[in-house]
């Protein structure tokens, strides 16, 4: 097995040190290892980058099986690898629905196969994510895919009676249940934020209370069944306050934001361009601030990108028939730096927290989201802070291009990713 030697990097945003990764594992972390420990070690010069754990996002679609026009796991894993992932959780909105135990093996071993990030399955709360019939949870946390995660992303598990049960259900191996908090009776029709922009452009309104009367009602039947519960990309303000609420009572409740509601706002739908149509929708700037003191106090546990590829023929329409969805695996953490590092609301360490060890821990990744330091495993990004440029989607490892970041002055560049010693990046390309 090789040794990497990488002199001067900033551990977490500190001073200056070198890290030597022998085989899958960091051997040393110290000052002036080029000694007989890392004799004939590859040397990477980190020159005063960051180095992080790598990132592990707990909220990916990937696409296959069933809309490889769109993404795979190979070329989704590429994207992960180029942003700084070791590690990604794949959602289960694929056709066929990821809802039973063969279909989040062969995702999975796809996983494995591709070998930029490891893989792991998020299964379907309900058969065919049609919200009426509990999903075969037992047999896909027992699959060799060992789900912990189960959501119907995409769609709300709307029906109490069904959470409840899905609930008492994970209860039994720690599993979690990830809500996509959308009440569907509230938001038919709706195209974008409801509220003074969407009066104004006529377009159908998704109201707050449409997320925030879920999260409510779910982070109350988390409490009586005594379960986990994780709110997916929570987007307002209001939603903020009921997590808060309920993390203050004891409840087993953690959120996520994505990096697109830390930065973009409604008035961006004046554009009509279809690349800011996305669920739930860009919400205001009193919304952003509030996600963004939220994540900083910690009430918002971690940043999930979402990553939402679609074809071009699916974003190049008029706004009403456009599909949902941003891609993020390549720009999240560069918008993190952006909206929480360099505004100080978040230091390095922080985003290290947020972006790998608090959803390696929710999604129960073994070995990753694991400290820096020696004997733990080489799962690492090394990251230019002092980058800045625009972004360019041509450049993209994904399959899709549907970025609302196109044009866009963004900070820090992700130079290297390994995986279990194993280099994915180097020098912004991918191996």
């Amino acid at each position: 097995m090789s040794k990497i030697l990488i002199r001067g990097a900033k551990v977490l945003g500190g001073e200056p040190q070198d890290v030597l990764i022998d085989g899958a594992t960091i051997a040393e972390v110290g000052t002036g290892l080029s000694a007989e420990g890392a004799e004939g070690a590859e040397v990477v010069e980190a020159g005063g980058k960051v180095l992080l754990p790598g990132l592990v996002d707990l909220h990916t679609h990937l696409r296959e099986p069933g809309r490889e026009d769109s993404e795979t796991v190979l070329t989704g894993t590429r994207a992960a690898a180029s942003g700084g992932y070791t590690n990604v959780f794949a959602m289960a909105n694929t056709f066929p629905v990821a809802d039973t135990a063969g279909v989040v093996e062969q995702v999975w071993r796809l996983g494995q196969e591709s070998g930029y990030c490891d893989v792991q399955p998020i299964g379907a709360v309900t058969v065919g994510l049609e919200g009426a019939k509990l999903a075969e949870l037992g047999a896909m946390h027992e699959s060799a895919a060992g789900v912990t995660v189960f959501s119907d992303d995409g769609k709300c598990v709307h029906d109490a009676v069904i959470m409840r049960r899905a609930l008492e259900y994970v209860k039994a191996f720690n599993g979690v249940v990830a809500q996509h908090a959308q009440e569907p009776r509230l938001t038919e029709g709706a195209q974008m934020n409801e509220g003074v922009v969407s009066a104004e452009l006529g377009l159908g309104g998704w109201p707050a209370v449409a997320e925030e009367s879920v999260i409510a009602r779910d982070v109350l039947l988390a409490e009586h069944v005594g379960s986990r519960v994780h709110i997916c990309h929570l987007s307002t303000a209001g939603s903020v306050e009921i997590v808060r609420w309920a993390k203050s009572r004891g409840i087993d409740v953690t959120a996520e934001v994505t990096p697109h509601h830390l930065l973009l706002t409604d008035e961006l739908v004046r554009s009509y361009n279809p690349v800011y149509k996305v669920n739930p929708p860009l919400r205001t700037e009193r919304d952003v601030l509030a996600l963004r003191e939220a994540l900083a106090d910690g009430t918002i546990d971690i940043v999930a990108t979402d990553h939402a590829p679609h074809p071009h023929e699916d974003k190049d329409c008029e706004w009403a028939a456009a599909a949902m969805g941003m891609v993020g695996l390549e720009t999240a953490l560069s918008v993190v730096q952006e909206t929480m590092v360099d505004t100080g609301l978040l230091d390095w360490a922080g985003v290290a927290d947020r972006m790998s060890v608090k959803p390696a821990q929710i999604g129960q990744a073994a070995g990753h989201g694991r400290p820096v330091s020696a004997g733990e495993p080489a799962n690492l990004t090394l990251v230019d802070t002092e980058y800045r440029g625009q972004v360019d989607p041509a450049g993209f490892a994904s399959r899709s291009r549907n970025t609302p970041y196109e044009g866009r002055e963004l900070p820090g560049r992700v130079t290297h990713t390994w995986l279990r010693g194993k280099a994915t990046l180097v020098d912004g390309k991918l191996t």
